[in-house]
C-alpha cells in the first residue's frame, strides 16, 4: 500500500519531530538563536500592534472584541512558525528531546536564555519604533489609550494569578506548535495556529513575549505621551499608577515565565513525551 507523504503526521510521529527539531535547537549557533529570537521578538509585538489596533474603538460585546483581539494577534505566531524565528514559549517543548537525554540540561537553557533575551530586544525594538511613528495617537489618541488600558491591567495582577494565567496561556501556545508539526502545508500550519491563539487571547490569558510589547508601550505612553496627549483624551496620569517597570518585571513578566514554562514544558512537553517517547512506549 502507498504512503501519502502529503499526509498530516499522526501524534507518535508528531513526537518524534518535536525530539528531532529539539535535538536541531540546540545545535544553532547562539549568533544565529540571537537573529531568529530578536524575529520573533518583533514578530509577536506585530501581533500584539494589530490586535490593538482591531479593538480600540470597539463598541462591541467583550466575547465578540475579545475574539478579534485573538484573531489579530494570531499573526505573531503565524510570522514565527512560517516565517522561521525562535520564540522562547514555543522553545519550551524542547523539554521533550531533553526528557529522552537527547540533549543536555545546559543546552536547553542556553538555548532559552538565548531567545529569551533575544525576544525581549525585538519587542522593544518594536515598541521604539511604534513610539517614535506616532502610531499612540492614531484614533485621535484611542489607540494610545487602549495600550494604556492593557498594560495597566495586567500589571495589576496578582503574582499566583499571572502564573496561573502563565501557564494556561503556554498550554495552547505549545499546542499550537503542536498542531503545526502535523501539518504539511502553510495553510495547515496557519489554521493549527489561528484557534489556540485565539482562544488564549480571548480568555485573557498571559504571554510573556507578547507582554514584552504590550506593558512597555503602555509605560512609554504614559511617560513620554506628553501633557497634550492626556488633556485631549481628558484622562489623567494618575489612572495608571500601576503601569511602573517595578510592576512590568516583578509583578508581570516574572509570574508569567515561570507559569509559562510550567505550562509549555510540563503540560505539554513532559505530557507527550511520556505519552509517546518514554523508553516504556512501543511506537507503531
Amino acid at each position: 500500500m502507498e504512503t501519502n507523504i502529503n499526509a498530516a503526521l499522526l501524534p507518535p510521529e508528531m513526537a518524534r519531530k518535536a525530539e528531532e527539531i529539539g535535538v536541531s535547537k540546540a545545535r544553532i549557533g547562539p549568533l544565529t538563536t540571537s537573529a531568529l529570537a530578536v524575529l520573533a521578538g518583533a514578530f509577536i509585538a506585530f501581533g500584539a500592534v494589530f490586535s490593538i489596533v482591531v479593538i480600540t474603538g470597539s463598541t462591541m460585546d467583550y466575547g465578540v472584541t475579545r475574539l478579534l483581539a485573538g484573531v489579530a494577534f494570531s499573526l505573531g505566531l503565524i510570522l514565527v512558525v512560517v516565517g522561521g524565528a525562535e520564540l522562547f514559549t514555543g522553545n519550551n517543548l524542547m523539554i521533550m528531546a531533553w526528557a529522552n537525554k537527547k540533549v543536555k540540561t545546559s543546552d536547553v537553557l542556553k538555548n532559552w536564555i538565548i531567545v529569551y533575551v533575544g525576544n525581549m530586544f525585538g519587542a522593544l525594538s518594536v515598541v521604539l519604533l511604534i513610539f517614535l511613528s506616532g502610531h499612540y495617537l492614531f484614533g485621535g489618541g484611542l489607540v494610545g489609550l487602549k495600550m494604556m488600558d492593557i498594560a495597566n491591567a495586567k500589571c495589576q495582577l496578582g503574582f499566583v494569578q499571572a502564573i496561573t494565567l502563565g501557564i494556561l496561556c503556554n498550554i495552547l501556545v505549545c499546542l499550537a506548535i503542536w498542531l503545526c508539526l502535523s501539518a504539511k502545508s502553510t495553510h495547515g500550519k496557519i489554521l493549527s495556529i489561528i484557534f489556540p491563539i485565539t482562544a488564549f487571547v480571548a480568555a485573557g490569558f498571559e504571554h510573556s513575549v507578547a507582554n514584552m510589547y504590550f506593558i512597555p508601550m503602555g509605560i512609554a505612553v504614559k511617560k513620554w505621551g506628553g501633557t497634550e496627549f492626556f488633556i485631549n483624551l481628558d484622562v489623567s496620569p494618575d489612572k495608571y499608577a500601576s503601569l511602573t517597570w517595578g510592576n512590568f518585571f516583578n509583578g508581570n513578566l516574572l509570574p508569567v515565565t515561570i507559569g509559562n514554562i510550567i505550562g509549555g514544558a510540563i503540560f505539554v512537553g513532559l505530557a507527550y513525551w511520556f505519552i509517546y517517547l518514554r523508553k516504556e512506549t512501543k511506537l507503531p
